[in-house]
């Protein structure tokens, strides 16, 4: 995991000589690591880009800030991604017994998913892909309510137990779904 996006989560200057802090973060780290198991799935769609949607299939994604994101795309990757139940095990845990320990969890966790995310991006890549930055459902004007639709299309449920409650939010709650403009 990243230190300095780690320190940048904890809201610290990437310089800190804290030493205290340093070894809290690595141990939170090897913890995370040693920890977590994490799923992803992911599919290449050809797509349609309005001004202001995005178009796979008959389903649409209304959001014009996506759309600018993926204009000229005739492809796109509709990821998701998840840490598994583990980590909102040890959230809870240490979010009753050592609040310190906690925040600093939570910022790697965020920085393991963040990498786990990267990780698909590198291998598209790696099979020849331009990419347009990822762009997740809850951003600016698109509405976290299309999560939905990206859980029905992929079944992701089914696929690595992801799961979207009423007000759609995911569980685990270290989780990303996200379009990836495809050039």
């Amino acid at each position: 995991m990243n230190k300095k996006e780690i320190l940048r989560y904890l809201r610290t200057a990437s310089t800190t000589t804290d030493e205290r802090l340093h070894s809290l973060i690595d141990s939170c780290c090897e913890e995370v690591n040693a920890s977590v198991v994490p799923r992803t799935i992911y599919r290449i769609f050809d797509c349609e880009v309005t001004d202001d949607s995005l178009i796979i299939g008959s389903i649409v994604f209304s959001s014009k800030r996506l759309a600018d994101n993926l204009k000229g795309c005739s492809r796109v990757c509709v990821l998701a991604a998840t840490l598994g139940t583990e980590c909102d095990r040890l959230l809870r845990t240490y979010s009753s017994t050592d609040m310190a320990r906690a925040m600093v969890l939570q910022a790697c966790l965020a920085s393991k998913i963040e990498e786990v995310c990267d990780s698909v991006e590198d291998e598209l890549r790696n099979q020849g892909m331009t990419l347009r930055m990822r762009y997740s459902p809850g951003y600016f004007d698109l509405d976290i309510k299309e999560n939905k639709k990206i859980f029905e299309m992929m079944d992701i449920t089914k696929r690595i137990g992801l799961t979207l409650t009423e007000t759609y939010q995911m569980v685990p709650t270290k989780s990303v779904t996200a379009f990836i403009g495809i050039e």
